[in-house]
């Protein structure tokens, strides 16, 4: 539950629901990699305007709480949701994300 106590927490895991609406194809992961739907996290911090360290720290702590995974590709890290951690969170508290 802290880990979506925050609610630029919260907007980023509805952003990621459909990263093709809410961010530029730029920011995406790169085609040929397998890891749909991946947001770079300079995106992630540019649509909330954060600091990119503090949006990285909230990634972190969303993603040691099982509702997003990571991949690193070269330098930048890419992140979505881990749709099978958000249904488990769902089933525990019993709402609809």
């Amino acid at each position: 539950m802290k880990a979506l106590s925050n609610e630029t927490r919260f907007k980023i895991l509805e952003w990621l629901k459909e990263p093709e609406v809410h961010f530029e194809t730029a920011s995406q992961m790169p085609s040929g990699c397998d890891f749909a739907g991946g947001i770079c996290v300079g995106s992630i911090a540019g649509k909330a305007g954060l600091a990119q360290s503090v949006i990285s720290g909230y990634l972190v702590k969303m993603q040691k709480a099982g509702l997003l995974e990571s991949m690193r590709y070269g330098q930048w890290t890419y992140y979505r949701r881990n749709e099978t951690g958000i249904q488990k969170f769902k089933d525990d508290i019993g709402k609809d994300l």
